[in-house]
């Protein structure tokens, strides 16, 4: 399959990225910055707030991976309520990228938010849930906005709920991560590498289109 991974320079973009080749996908890696290279994948350097570009990316795409996110401390996020990336990232280029997708006729999408939006929160660690309220709020409010945008898309899409992410290690990211769609988990951390390779299992598994998908270690 032809795959599109919007927000693909880093972290649990990258991964997908290495996940998605891994499984025999033919890859676009769509970012700001210079995305993964590989012999095995297409780099595109654009902004997902700007058409010309993602819409070049799309062309031949059969599905689009998006995991968008602010890469500032989010401790200077919330006390100075500035960073390099829009602070609607997540909700607005997720309508961007929508929007283009239906332009150009593709209806599978994978959108990755987070754990603790919705009744998920109640299943945090008080640690956790102070960390939200306090430093996260502003990127919670604009990850439900996202998720918002995804579900009222008439797309086939599948929203993936990682728990706190972590670097991992090789054997870590081998391990499969225990995905669920009825908001249980098991532990609050799991590796970028394993979710990188949820992302893949999702455009195998017609049965968690319409889903949301939570994932932990």
């Amino acid at each position: 399959m032809k795959v599109l991974v919007v927000g693909a320079s880093r972290g649990t973009g990258a991964a997908a990225v290495t996940a998605l080749v891994r499984d025999g996908h033919d890859v676009t890696a769509f970012a700001r910055t210079a995305a993964p290279t590989s012999e095995n994948v297409r780099t595109v350097t654009g902004d997902v707030f700007d058409p010309d570009a993602l819409g070049k990316a799309m062309v031949g795409q059969e599905a689009v991976v998006v995991i968008l996110g602010i890469s500032d401390n989010p401790f200077g996020v919330r006390l100075f309520g500035r960073a390099r990336t829009p602070l609607d990232v997540r909700s607005e280029g997720t309508r961007r990228v929508v929007e283009t997708m239906g332009a150009n006729g593709i209806r599978r999408i994978v959108v990755q938010t987070t754990y603790g939006l919705g009744d998920t929160f109640g299943r945090l660690s008080l640690p956790l849930k102070l960390f939200f309220r306090v430093v996260l709020a502003p990127q919670l409010a604009d990850s439900e906005a996202q998720e918002a945008v995804v579900r009222g898309s008439d797309l086939d899409w599948t929203i993936i709920r990682p728990v706190s992410l972590t670097d991992g290690s090789p054997d870590n990211d081998a391990a499969p991560a225990h995905v669920d769609v009825h908001d249980r988990i098991e532990g609050l951390q799991v590796t970028r590498g394993q979710v990188g390779q949820v992302h893949a299992d999702a455009l195998r598994h017609d049965d968690w289109i319409g889903a949301t998908v939570s994932v932990s270690g």
